[in-house]
C-alpha cells in the first residue's frame, strides 16, 4: 500500500467515526424537568417525550417542539374598552396559562400564546360591554372570572388550560376622572354633614336622657327627704309620747294609781308655761275672763281624757 491509499483509506475511517459521534448526538435527547419534546418521525408526528434520557433514530426522528410544563405568566396589552353607558377605558391585564398536552398545543394551533392572548382582550370586551363605568371597579372578581371560563372552553383543544386572568389597570379618560374625583368630593361632604347632624342630634338626646335623669334623681331625692322627715317627725312624736306616757304612768304611781290627778297635773303645768310664754312675746295681753278658774278648765280636760269617770263624778255630786 503506497502512501496516497494509507491517507485515502484513514480518511474513510476518520469520516465514519464522525459520522458515528453526530449520530450518536442526534440521537441522545436528555429533557429537562417540567419540560417536553414533541418528536417526529420522517414528519409525520411520532410522539412526546417528557423528563430524562431518551434515545432517538438519527436521521429519521427530528425533535419538532419544544413546550414548558411550567405556569407561564403572559401580559395581555392595554385596549380600548366601552362600558355599557357609552365610556371608553383602558384596561390591561395578566394572564395565567399551563400547558397540558403538548402535541395539541404543538398542531393544535400555530402560536397558542398570541391565540391566547387575543382571546383574552375579545372576551375583556364583551364583559365591559355589559357593565356601567362604576361597576367595573366593583365587578373585578366577577369579570376575571368570565374571562377565565371563556378563554378556558376555547383553549381546551389547544392542550392548554387557563388558570386565572388578573385586571391590571384602569383607567378611564380625563374627563370622566375629574367628574368621578368631583362625585366623591360631594359623596364625602354629603357624609361629613349626615355625621356631624347625627352628632348633634346624639347629643340633644343625651342631654334631654340627663336632664330627665336628673330630674327623676333629683325628685327621687325629695321624696326620699320628704319620707325620712315625715319618719323622723313620727319617731320624734311616738318618743315624746312615750316618754309623757312613762312620765304619767311614775306620777300616778306616786299618787296612788290615780293616773287622772297625774294627767291634770300635767295639763296644769302645760296651760301654765304656754300661758306664760304669750305673757314673754309681747307688751300687750290679753286676759281671759275666767283666768282665774284653772279647776273648771282641769274638769273639762279630765272629762276629754276619761269621759266616763266624769260622768260618774256627775252622777255622785248628784246624789249628794
Amino acid at each position: 500500500m503506497n502512501f496516497p491509499e494509507f491517507i485515502n483509506s484513514y480518511a474513510w475511517l476518520f469520516f465514519l467515526v464522525l459520522l458515528f459521534f453526530v449520530a450518536l448526538v442526534r440521537a441522545a435527547v436528555i429533557v429537562p424537568n417540567q419540560a417536553a419534546y414533541v418528536v417526529e418521525r420522517l414528519g409525520k408526528y411520532h410522539g412526546a417525550i417528557f423528563a430524562g434520557f431518551h434515545l432517538l433514530i438519527p436521521f429519521i426522528d427530528r425533535i419538532a417542539y419544544r413546550r414548558s410544563l411550567k405556569e407561564q405568566v403572559l401580559d395581555v396589552p392595554k385596549q380600548t374598552c366601552i362600558t355599557r353607558d357609552n365610556v371608553s377605558v383602558d384596561i390591561d391585564g395578566i394572564l395565567y396559562l399551563l400547558v397540558i398536552t403538548p402535541e395539541k398545543s404543538a398542531y393544535g394551533i400555530s402560536d397558542y400564546e398570541w391565540g391566547a392572548i387575543q382571546l383574552a382582550q375579545t372576551a375583556l370586551r364583551s364583559a365591559i360591554g355589559k357593565l356601567e363605568l362604576d361597576k367595573t371597579f366593583e365587578e373585578r372578581t366577577n369579570i376575571n372570572q368570565e374571562v377565565v371560563d371563556a378563554l378556558d372552553a376555547a383553549t381546551a383543544p389547544w392542550g392548554v388550560k387557563v388558570l386565572r386572568y388578573e385586571i391590571r389597570d384602569i383607567a378611564p379618560p380625563d374627563t370622566v376622572m375629574q367628574a368621578m374625583e368631583k362625585q366623591m368630593r360631594a359623596e364625602r361632604e354629603k357624609r361629613a354633614v349626615i355625621a356631624q347632624s347625627e352628632g348633634e342630634m346624639q347629643s340633644r338626646i343625651n342631654l334631654a336622657e340627663g336632664a330627665k335623669r336628673a330630674a327623676i334623681a333629683e325628685s327621687e331625692g325629695q321624696k326620699q327627704a320628704m319620707i325620712n322627715r315625715a319618719e323622723g317627725e313620727a319617731a320624734q312624736i311616738r318618743t315624746v309620747a312615750e316618754a309623757t306616757a312613762q312620765c304619767l304612768k311614775i306620777v300616778g304611781e306616786q299618787l296612788g294609781g290615780d293616773f287622772v290627778a297625774a294627767a291634770q297635773l300635767r295639763l296644769a303645768e302645760t296651760y301654765i308655761n304656754e300661758f306664760g310664754n304669750i305673757a314673754k312675746q309681747g307688751n300687750t295681753l290679753i286676759i281671759p275672763a275666767d283666768v282665774a278658774d284653772a279647776a273648771g278648765m282641769l274638769a273639762a280636760m279630765t272629762k276629754i281624757v276619761r269621759p266616763e269617770q266624769g260622768l260618774s263624778a256627775q252622777g255622785n255630786k248628784k246624789q249628794d
